[in-house]
């Protein structure tokens, strides 16, 4: 691959970066001081002020229009512009301030909210998703602002509501619409393969997340007097969530594979080529001694599992009425239920076939309710082209080695409406989660080496694709 070769226009972006980089991950821990969670509902207090820094960092680094964008009862979106490249293609960058919940503060090395750099990486919830995506963007497009303007125009848009799905998305695309034209969709909320291997990620899985209540008798029992012809609703419902997968580790949800889109001959070729140490592998998620691989046996790729077939987990199960209750019959249980979808499934038709699995297998004719919490849908992408070819250049450029490209078993509902809305505009993903960066858990961590080289990355970026072509915003 031909790495692009430094212009002194270039030379000065990346000498300013060099020089101010320490101030840039300032910022970000200043930032992730700041406890956006956004699963506690609005008004959220937290989130108003991450919006707000999020808009004065934006205007400090010479972005125009720097505006919090509000919708009635949802959590703040942030937008900014710089549109003085006549001539130029537009670029849309996304990245989101929200956070997910701390976790368990006892399993903390840390305070979450105190970022904490030691070993080369900085700690502290939201330092690697997403909020250091944002700052990437905002080291290199200070650089450039500052050393005289950038090649590309930008528009930025800073979610406020990915961590619980983006669920208003719809509502804030028709109000805002008339100011996301763009040509390149640039986002960057996505992990690399290997800590120091770019990564361009061309599928994400969607999501079905459904809330269950089983619910029994009207008041708890004691267990003693009443146990054994009373039902026991946790144990109803452990029954019904057992009753998901079959003893291969399939979904065994009547119908749910009939959709799964097969994989191509490019797809496979794409997954053998990469690099896949299953020792390394099984550290990194954490595996206990003894425990084997789940999913389906016969698929054999990890990769394969977690990008391309669909899954399930439970995320939360509750049934004590009240803390430190002991010796009792529970009158009721609680689960969330979630199903990753892939290509070609419907995202409403998996979640009505598992509501009604959920009912069918309900056993001793206990009560049971099932809510759709949220849908998100799949997306995937060819990922070839100029723009494509631009980001492998400059990937190489900032990390020195190239590129390989993958899927992601999460999901970002922001990527599929805003490309279909924007005309099927390239969508490049690229981000800085590596394996061992504990995202939506305890000690979730950034690789500070990754997080330079992802800034000078953009900078190439942003001038690579200056070339694709004229705007039409």
């Amino acid at each position: 691959m031909t790495v692009t070769t430094n212009t002194p226009a270039i030379d000065g972006v990346l000498g300013h970066i060099e020089a101010h980089l320490d101030e840039t991950i300032e910022k970000l821990k200043q930032l992730s001081r700041i406890p956006g969670v956004s699963a506690d509902p609005p008004p959220n207090p937290a989130l108003k002020e991450s919006a707000e820094f999020v808009r004065a960092w934006m205007t400090e680094i010479g972005l125009e229009n720097a505006e919090i964008l509000e919708i009635e009862g949802v959590h703040p979106y942030v937008y900014a512009d710089w549109l003085h490249a006549e001539g130029a293609p537009t670029l849309l960058l996304y990245a989101h301030h929200d956070v997910q919940p701390p976790g368990r503060p006892s399993h903390w090395k840390s305070p979450a909210f105190e970022p904490t750099e030691r070993d080369g990486r900085l700690y502290g919830r939201g330092v690697v998703d997403d909020k250091a995506g944002a700052a990437i963007h905002f080291a290199a497009l200070e650089a450039y602002i500052k050393q005289g303007g950038l090649p590309v125009n930008i528009k930025v848009i800073i979610d406020g509501e990915e961590e619980i799905g983006s669920e208003n998305l719809g509502a804030f695309l028709e109000r805002y619409r008339s100011r996301l034209d763009a040509e390149v969709i640039v986002l960057t909320d996505t992990a690399n393969l290997a800590a120091g291997l770019p990564s361009i990620t061309y599928a994400l899985r969607g999501i079905v997340i459904v809330d269950v209540e089983v619910a029994a008798i009207d008041h708890p029992l004691h267990s003693g007097i009443w146990g054994g012809p009373v039902p026991d609703a946790p144990l109803a419902l452990c029954t019904m969530l057992g009753s998901l997968v079959d003893a291969e580790g399939r979904i065994a949800i009547d119908g749910l594979y009939d959709k799964v889109r097969p994989l191509d001959d490019t797809v496979r070729e794409r997954l053998e080529g990469l690099p896949y140490d299953e020792a390394e592998f099984r550290q990194d998620a954490g595996f206990l001694d003894g425990v084997q691989m789940a999913g389906e046996q016969d698929i054999r790729s990890p990769y394969e599992k977690i990008w391309h077939r669909p899954a399930i987990a439970i995320s939360a199960l509750e049934a004590a009425p009240m803390k430190g209750a002991s010796n009792q019959i529970v009158p009721s249980a609680r689960a969330r239920i979630g199903i990753r979808t892939v290509p070609d499934m419907d995202a409403a038709e998996t979640a009505e076939a598992l509501c009604k699995t959920l009912h069918e297998r309900a056993p001793w004719g206990v009560q049971v309710k099932v809510e759709v919490k949220a849908k998100a849908d799949w997306w995937i992408t060819d990922p070839s082209g100029e723009a494509f070819e631009a980001a492998e250049r400059a990937l190489a450029s900032g990390f020195g080695r190239d590129s390989v490209y993958i899927g992601c078993g999460g999901s970002i509902p922001f990527v599929e409406p805003f490309a279909k809305v924007l005309g099927g505009v390239p969508a490049l993903l690229v981000g800085l989660e590596d394996p061992i960066c504990n995202a939506h858990s305890e000690n979730e961590s950034l690789l500070l080496s990754d997080f330079r080289k992802a800034v000078v990355s953009v900078v190439y970026l942003y001038d690579e694709l200056s070339r694709l072509g004229s705007s039409k915003s």
